[in-house]
């Protein structure tokens, strides 16, 4: 029987195989438009659409003005989700080094990797979805901070995080990165105000990139990302920040640690 897959599919199955196989490594050129489209005798649009749908997969990346190369879509780091992380806003593990403790903030990592972070903060009125988030009504004010976290200057993360203003607005701890208790996570911050939060939920999912979140990430706008949607509570049960943690999925792993108790 004849391959019934759609001709574009098959040519990416077929450079997928390739590159699983070894056959292309990374930094090797996929062959080009021409090449293809003679050996599957597929219309440009069709040796296009293939190309796009490795993008998307992380297979594949272009070079301006070069062509289209194997990517590397080794490992890069993991996301540990215990208790001490979770509380970080840059919860990760680089090459087998844990950020999210007292050395990443010094930026010093092993293997010589060096872990920064940028963060500007706004206020704004909340989404719909972030209001149901943090139980309050649309168009509260919030704090709304962006975050991108480098490894030796190039962005592996990105998250953004919401705050209701009515919690920290006037205090010490109104601005995450600024003021005496800058950096110190959400349960050292709030602590400083009096607030206790016992816990946080995270919801995992994934779906394609924005533009902007592939720009940042270094890879094909819709390609996939996973997500960690994390809400911090106080001992009241109320919500008291909630923020979207944004990775590559081709390139991270989540790390979860769950403790018995007998």
């Amino acid at each position: 029987m004849g391959d019934s897959r759609p001709v574009y599919l098959r040519i990416a199955d077929d450079l997928r195989q390739r590159i699983d196989e070894g056959a292309l490594v990374v930094g090797d050129r996929i062959p080009s438009r021409s090449e293809l489209k003679r050996a599957y005798e597929a219309s440009d649009q069709t040796v296009d659409r293939a190309v796009r749908v490795l993008k998307a997969a992380g297979y594949a990346e272009g070079q301006f003005g070069r062509g289209v190369f194997v990517a590397d879509r080794a490992p890069l780091g993991t996301l540990l989700r215990s208790t001490g992380a979770v509380d970080s806003p840059f919860a990760a593990k680089i090459r087998g080094y844990a950020a999210g403790d007292d050395a990443s903030r010094t930026g010093a990592g092993d293997r010589g990797t060096t872990l920064t972070w940028e963060a500007s903060s706004s206020e704004t009125p909340a989404p719909a979805g972030i209001a149901e988030r943090l139980g309050i009504g649309t168009g509260e004010p919030v704090l709304c901070t962006q975050y991108e976290y480098l490894a030796n200057r190039h962005p592996v993360q990105l998250a953004t995080s919401w705050e209701p203003l009515t919690i920290t607005e006037g205090t010490d701890v109104a601005l995450p990165e600024r003021g005496p208790y800058a950096r110190r996570g959400v349960r050292g911050r709030l602590a400083a105000i009096g607030i206790r939060v016992v816990r946080a939920r995270e919801l995992v999912g994934s779906r394609p990139a924005t533009t902007p979140e592939a720009e940042a990430l270094g890879c094909a706008a819709g390609q996939c990302v996973t997500v960690v949607e994390r809400t911090h509570f106080d001992g009241e049960d109320r919500a008291v920040e909630t923020s979207d943690i944004v990775v590559r999925s081709d390139r991270w792993r989540l790390e979860y640690t769950i403790a018995f108790t007998s």
